[in-house]
């Protein structure tokens, strides 16, 4: 079965830090593309960073560039986001998913392959 499994939320300060991990199993992990997605409440979806895991490109959503890195370990099937000089408006729900190809910006929609979502809130 094919199983994303993201951790590493919590409550921080404006300005701190979280590295959230995205966990994969079930299927070979150089042959997609890795996403992360955030909701914040009442808003729609949004196509955060993403890393083809073929040739470790890396993509950002203009908010977030230059403050979150998206990386994998090859050994442990697991992508990272760290997520540096956070903002209130950074809070949400994260979520990381598969897709067999890359699209940039991000399409909820491409992605077939979902794990469940670590909440992210960033206190002012």
């Amino acid at each position: 079965d094919v199983q994303l499994q993201a951790s590493g939320g919590g409550l921080v300060q404006t300005g701190g830090s979280l590295r959230l991990s995205c966990a994969t199993s079930g299927f070979t992990f150089d042959d997609y593309v890795i996403g992360w997605f955030r909701q914040a409440p009442g808003k729609g979806r949004e196509g955060v960073s993403c890393l083809d895991s073929s040739d470790s490109s890396t993509f950002y959503a203009d908010s977030v560039k230059g403050r979150f890195t998206i990386s994998k370990d090859n050994a442990k099937n697991t992508v990272y986001l760290q997520m540096d000089s956070l903002k209130p408006e950074d809070t949400a729900v994260y979520s990381c998913a598969a897709a067999r190809f890359l699209v940039w910006p991000l399409r909820a929609a491409d992605f077939g392959y979902w794990g469940q979502g670590t909440l992210v809130t960033v206190s002012s």
